[in-house]
């Protein structure tokens, strides 16, 4: 199965590390991060699962939860994660899904047959508060994610979803934004009382606006 932009991310139960997993119920009306990794006990996710870790005070900020998941079974989840946080000097404070059977690693996509038929990719999907499909992201498993990255992503969904903004290349929380097309120039002062640049009528840029 392929998931798209925009599409409800599918529903599933399934054991964790943390217990049985409802996945709607369990996602409530949060933003979620739900990652896939390709094994237990590889160096690549080790360092990974004890980035999220240190991560997980700023998701919290912002009200995101995070979900991990790979092909091995609970017990192996839950002797790994003892060699991470020893090893990443953490504590895994997130669950684990297991996917022994693959159904969620295929309904998700998460198995591309031409890298590994067994194993996940590393890919990374966001999640709205209204179930959708907001980002997704997918590397080989030789290259270890850069978290920094997400987090930076998730402050341009959670800004876009709320303001008729959008966040141009490199943004980083702070700085300008743009102004989407939609909005007439003669509309902007009411919408955005910070004030604007017009670089060009279709290139117009504001101070962010919920700062």
């Amino acid at each position: 199965m392929s998931i798209r932009l925009g599409d409800i991310a599918p529903d599933f139960t399934a054991e964790s590390s943390e217990g049985q997993i409802k996945f709607h119920q369990w996602l409530g009306n949060s933003w979620t991060i739900l990652f896939s990794h390709p094994a237990d006990f590889t160096p690549v996710c080790t360092t990974e699962l004890g980035s999220v870790a240190k991560f997980k005070p700023e998701f919290d900020k912002r009200g995101v939860k995070v979900i991990a998941l790979s092909v091995d079974p609970v017990e192996s989840h839950l002797r790994w994660i003892k060699d991470i946080n020893e090893t990443q000097h953490t504590t895994v404070n997130f669950p684990i899904i297991a996917d022994p059977t693959l159904e969620i690693s295929n309904l998700y996509g998460f198995i591309h047959p031409n890298a590994s038929d067994k194993f996940t990719v590393r890919s990374v999907i966001i999640i709205g508060p209204d179930k959708k499909v907001k980002l997704l992201i997918t590397y080989p498993a030789s290259t270890g994610r850069n978290f920094t990255e997400i987090l930076r992503v998730i402050d341009s969904l959670q800004l876009t979803a709320n303001y008729s903004v959008a966040t141009p290349a490199n943004w980083k929380q702070g700085e300008d934004v743009v102004i989407i097309p939609a909005i007439k120039t003669e509309d902007i002062a009411a919408k955005f009382p910070k004030g604007f640049t017009e670089i060009k009528p279709y290139l117009r840029t504001t101070p962010q606006p919920n700062l």
